[in-house]
């Protein structure tokens, strides 16, 4: 049994820590807001982002030097756009032989850096190679309420990886390994925006043919990017691929489908984040993937329509009429002349 800190008590980071110490682990949370903590320990319920009670096993902290005092591992569930300053402080309380584990499913805008990739920059003397991320289809209510659940932890160094499947594997929580952090990275974070889109056309009203049609080609959209960074093809045919997207595009658990079913019913995203009061990690995402595609020359329309909708208050049933409407073209050539190009030379 290990001692693990989780550093983040929204949703997620609070099904994580549930999940850990049901595995017997010496849990403890950290979280920015002293009232946040106070609240947890005294009550041991944290009620604004689960309707579950947290075992007796889990203390949550506020200062991060006491929560991480002797932790043999550290699972950074903070959103993106805090894994800067978050581990800008870490640094300060870990050493090479700890275990950090990213459970964070975004791109930053501007840098286009994934969250591994901000971690190594804040923390220069942690290798990078063992920087495990955990990603796949996973609901955090479902999670804490110990429902059946698969998902991938991945590194450069696999060692890391089975580190990670050791901590954190049960009966309700089974954990794949991966050594494509790249596309298990980039599959976490794009099939936000795709919910965000499914929401968008339940919002709508459209039905069933509608969404799986968005699914699938926002599938495309991902695999295209993410081949065209070094992904292996095949991790968008896992539970960071089809797996994440049949979940967050489908249910209403879902944070980002939500907020896109918000604007399919005539919502601006102001009103949006209003409503939702978490974070909506698809909406930076869109910023970022938009950013890339132009970038990288990777053909992304989906997410271009989002970017209209989001930032430019183009109307979404607009959108959909324009992607409708596009030229002709072969379904999978796109994808097929990308794998052509990389392993021409090989």
């Amino acid at each position: 049994m290990s001692k693990v800190v989780v550093l983040g008590a929204g949703s997620w980071g609070t099904a994580l820590a549930i999940a850990l110490a049901d595995n017997g682990h010496e849990v403890r949370m950290w979280a920015h807001r002293k009232e946040h903590v106070d609240e947890i320990n005294r009550t041991h319920r944290n009620d604004k982002y689960l309707d579950v009670d947290i075992p007796n096993n889990i203390t949550a902290f506020h200062h991060m030097e006491e929560a991480t005092k002797d932790a043999e591992a550290v699972i950074v569930v903070v959103p993106t756009k805090a894994i800067r300053e978050v581990c800008g402080q870490l640094k300060n309380y870990i050493t090479s032989s700890t275990q950090v584990i990213h459970a964070t499913k975004g791109i930053e805008p501007g840098t286009l850096k994934r969250v591994s990739e901000m971690i190594a920059e804040e923390m220069p003397d942690f290798p990078y190679e063992n920087i495990v991320v955990l990603s796949g289809p996973s609901h955090a209510e479902e999670v804490a309420l110990r429902h059946p659940t698969t998902v991938s932890a991945s590194a450069l160094n696999l060692d890391s990886a089975r580190q990670a499947q050791d901590l954190f594997n049960s009966e309700n929580l089974r954990v794949y390994t991966s050594d494509d952090i790249v596309g298990i990275e980039v599959g976490g974070a794009l099939k936000n925006i795709i919910a965000l889109g499914a929401g968008i056309s339940d919002g709508l009203g459209y039905g069933d043919n509608a969404k799986a049609a968005l699914i699938t080609r926002g599938l495309a959209e991902i695999a295209r990017l993410g081949t065209t960074l070094g992904a292996n093809p095949l991790s968008f045919l896992g539970l960071s691929g089809v797996g994440d997207l049949i979940v967050t595009c489908t249910s209403p658990h879902s944070r980002n489908w939500r907020a896109g079913n918000l604007l399919g019913k005539g919502m601006i995203l102001d009103q949006v984040l209003e409503e939702m009061g978490m974070v909506v990690e698809g909406v930076r995402t869109v910023q970022a993937a938009n950013q890339f595609a132009k970038e990288q020359n990777v053909e992304m329309p989906i997410t271009q329509g989002l970017y209209q909708v989001l930032f430019e208050d183009k109307a979404p049933k607009d959108v959909v009429d324009e992607l409708m409407t596009r030229s002709k073209r072969q379904e999978i050539d796109d994808i097929s002349n990308l794998l052509k190009e990389r392993y021409s030379d090989k």
